[in-house]
This record gives structure tokens, sequence and C-alpha cells, in this order.
């Protein structure tokens, strides 16, 4: 082979492996009935958006790429296209324009990719010079934008991304703060999917002592779901022993969302020592719904030594709520043998709750003796 043709044929393949490259690092949603122009995000991501969404009054929406980690998510939309497909649990795709377009986050065997995608999609609705909503789907999630103008930006910095969507949370008013589609609320959740330690710091920022309740709990459940180790680090450091009990109790539900071995450790010792009776009952009933062996006896070992009657009511309540298959054996010795007539009682009654035949034997044998 001569020189010149080896020479072609190596820039032939630089030229292809740069091609595959950049398809790889370059993935977009999946986009139908959209003006879509594309432009760089090089400048800075906020000046960029910022200029868009000043440029006018009708209607628009802004996207861009950001990465996460590889974790099976799957999150699209309320109203699929196709009903059957979404009574299964797959989302088709989302109509932008419509109310119940918004995205949710859960785990989906039906539409997920084969392996987890380490990235995401955020939009952003701009009308009347003003974010009106913010929304992130995931790889799989078709949408269609109504035939509105789509500005799809590129080299998007994920710390630009954090740094903007901080500040619109940390710009949000009292009034809008209770609304779950606010923009700034949804917000946090594009915030907590980021994978880039700039996420950590900006949510720990929005945790501190002083900030509105309402955003404390919001980011205290976000940092359960998404923020692994360092999220738990957190929870730790600015929930579990805050002073305000209603935080606590809200942070028992992100200890349990937590995949870290430890956060179960921490949950155990709030329904165990906290001081109020509300956490310590919110503390058993997440136990109760991750649903072990382990789980079980902590549950139960709290309806024995848990100072409060009204702790112990919901302790057996939790139980019963368990899929555990000692959860109704374990009913059945509270109803024949506890001490506290009032723990025997609610026994009874969720044993009457659960069609499963060994509690209606136990009834039985108590009503015919």
């Amino acid at each position: 082979m001569k020189r010149w043709q080896r020479n072609a044929i190596a820039m032939l393949m630089v030229c292809c492996a740069a091609i595959m490259m950049a398809q790889e690092a370059a993935p977009k949603p999946k986009i139908s009935n959209a003006k879509v122009q594309d432009l760089s995000a090089s400048a800075g991501l906020k000046a960029t958006v910022d200029g868009l969404v000043q440029k006018q009054t009708a209607p628009l929406w802004i996207g861009y790429r950001i990465p996460t980690a590889a974790k099976d998510r799957t999150m699209c939309c309320f109203d699929s296209f196709d009903g059957i497909e979404a009574s299964r649990g797959c989302c088709m795709g989302c109509r932008m324009e419509s109310e119940n377009g918004g995205s949710f986050n859960g785990t989906n065997s039906n539409c997920s990719p084969p392996e987890p995608l380490p990235y995401a999609f955020i939009f952003l609705r701009a009308e009347q010079k003003q974010i009106t909503k913010l929304r992130v789907y995931s790889a799989g999630c078709a949408l269609d934008f109504a035939n509105l103008p789509l500005y799809w930006l590129e080299n998007v910095k994920p710390e630009e991304s954090v740094e903007m969507l901080a500040g619109m949370v940390m710009a949000e008013n009292v009034e809008s703060a209770e609304r779950k589609k606010d923009p700034a609320r949804q917000a946090v959740m594009a915030i907590a999917l980021h994978d880039t330690p700039a996420a950590d710091a900006a949510l720990e920022k929005m945790i501190q002592p002083g900030q509105r309740p309402s955003l404390r709990e919001n980011v205290a459940f976000w940092l359960g779901v998404e923020r692994g180790k360092k999220g738990l680090e957190l929870l730790r450091k600015y929930v579990k022993d805050d002073p305000d009990d209603h935080l606590r109790a809200k942070g028992t539900f992100a200890f349990s969302q937590s995949k870290e071995p430890d956060a179960l450790k921490d949950l155990i010792g709030m329904a165990r020592h906290d001081q109020s009776p509300h956490v310590r009952s919110q503390a058993i009933f997440w136990l109760a719904q991750i649903g072990g062996r382990k789980e079980a006896a902590q549950i139960t070992q709290a309806i024995e030594d848990d100072p409060e009657t009204d702790v112990k009511k919901k302790a057996v309540f939790a139980l019963s709520q368990m899929h555990d298959e000692d959860a109704v054996p374990r009913l059945i010795s509270l109803a024949r043998s506890n001490k506290n007539p009032v723990v025997r009682k609610q026994a009874i009654f969720w044993l009457g709750q659960s069609h499963d035949p060994r509690a209606l034997d136990f009834l039985e044998e108590i009503l015919t003796k």
C-alpha cells in the first residue's frame, strides 16, 4: 500500500472516530413538533438563557443536557400519548404544553434503556419574559412541543447550570414556595440530579437553619434520594438533630430513601431515641416501608420499649403494613401476650384487616373460646 493511501485511510479513521465520539458525547432528547434552533452556551449559561427569555414575550422553550449518576430511573410525564402503555407504567411521551405533563422520578422496567444513562435533559419554559416552568426528563421520554420554538443549548457547564438553578431557588418568594410545580421548587430536584460536587455545595446552602422550612424539607428529600454518601452526611449534619420537630419528622423519609447502608442505622436511631413521639412514629413507619426482618424486629422493640402509647399504636400499624412473612405472626404474638391492652386491641384490629389465613385462624380461635 502506498504512503498516500495509508495517510488517507488514517485520516478517514480519525474522522470516523471523531464523528462517533461527537455522537456519543452529545446525545439529544426525542423531540417532535418543535422549531428547534441550536445554540452554544459557551459565553455562559445564565447570560444565554437570560438573553433568550428577554428576547420575546411569546412562549418558548430552552433545553440542555446535564450529567447525572447512571442510575435506574425514569423521568417522564403523567399524560402519555398512549393510554394503554401509560396504564402499564410506560411513558410513551409528553405533551410539553399540557398542564398534566409534569415530570416524575422513579424506576420503570418497561421503558428504561438496557443500561442506565449518565445524563438527563432540563427544559425551561419562558413567557412574558419570565421562566414559568422547569421540567427534567430522561432519555427515553419523547417530547412534543406543540410547534413552539425550542432553543437547544450545547456547551453547558454543569457548574453553571447548578449556579443558575440555585439562583432561581433562592429567589423563590414565599407565596410560590408551596406550589409543587413552581419552577424554583422543581429546580431543587434538577440540582440534585447533577453529577458534580457543585450540586452538594448548593444544596448545603439551601438546607441551612434559617432558610424557608418548605425549602429545607424539599432539599432533605432530594439529598436522600440522589446524593448518596454526601447526601447522607448532610442529612446527619442538618436534619437528624435539628431543633425543628417537623423537619426531623420529614427527614425520616429522606433517610429511608437513601441507598447508603448506614442510613438505616440513622433511621433506627431516630425511631429509638428522638425526643419527639411524632418523629419516632414517622421513623417507625418508614422502617416498615423498607420491610425486612431486621426492620420488623426494630418495630417490635419499639412497641415494647417506647414510653408513649400513641407511638406503640403507630408501631403496630407500621408492622401491619409490612410485607415480611413474619409480620402476621408478630401481630398474633402481640395480640396474645402484650401487657398493654391498647397494643393488643390494635394488633387484633389490624389482623382483621389483613385477610391472611393465619390471621383468620387466630381471630376464629379467640372468638370461639
